[in-house]
């Protein structure tokens, strides 16, 4: 078994005035030859959108783009037709494939959006362009995996297809709960990421936005130090 911890303080950060954003993995203008990826988990951005503010429209292309809104909600605009918010506890997932442009912002007067934005390399280039998005029950969470995204010919309970053989998956663990996870694939690895709370795994404590990659190995176990809410990413190593 191998392990990479990124602790949140290691993470880049940007402050635009309307935006803050931290990145985990190299974004934009934070560049860390380190930190290119985790298997096929390319971006993990900590966003905090001011209020009344947000991302223009912009292009993307080949690649699947998940967002989760942690506070407040985002609305979504797109080329391919949807206009819609995204609220708390629901999970949006973009196909972009040959080419799709959206724009999303915090319509807000007064409060700020804080939302997380995962890109996952895609196993096929070029595929139609496709959007979802969908609540999940926070009961299903509860001290047990929800899985919220799975690979689209592998669909399994109410997750959103992406174009990758990985799996976004969501858990609040009580405090001195325990879950374990088993890999889809001998191929895959876990990326967990603590959202809020204190949890440990193989040794390893993880607080609050701290991240651990675990890889080579066909199970682990996640201990709560503390209520804790997590988000874990399992994707093909290579």
């Amino acid at each position: 078994m191998k392990t990479i911890l990124h602790k949140s303080d290691s993470r880049g950060f940007a402050n635009h005035g309307w935006l803050k954003s931290y990145h985990i993995f190299s974004f934009a203008n934070y560049h860390n030859p380190e930190r290119m990826n985790f298997g096929m988990l390319r971006v993990l951005n900590d966003d905090v959108v001011q209020a009344k503010m947000g991302f223009g429209t912009h292009p993307h292309q080949n690649m699947e783009i998940i967002s989760i809104p942690i506070k407040g909600a985002l609305s979504h605009k797109d080329s391919i037709g949807n206009k819609r918010a995204i609220n708390v506890g629901e999970v949006q997932v973009m196909s972009a494939g040959t080419g799709l442009t959206h724009s999303e912002f915090n319509d807000s007067k007064t409060d700020e959006v804080n939302f997380l934005q995962l890109w996952i390399l895609p196993e096929e280039l070029n595929v139609e362009p496709n959007y979802e998005q969908r609540q999940f029950s926070n009961e299903e969470k509860k001290n047990q995996l929800q899985t919220v995204v799975a690979p689209k010919n592998k669909l399994e309970g109410n997750a959103l297809p992406m174009s990758q053989q990985a799996y976004i998956y969501r858990t609040n663990l009580d405090s001195k709960k325990a879950i374990d996870l088993k890999v889809k694939s001998a191929k895959n690895g876990f990326y967990i990421f603590v959202v809020e709370g204190e949890v440990e795994v193989k040794n390893i404590t993880l607080s609050r936005r701290d991240a651990l990659g675990v890889y080579e190995t066909e199970s682990i176990k996640i201990n709560a130090n503390q209520n804790s809410e997590l988000i874990i990413i399992e994707v093909p190593m290579s």
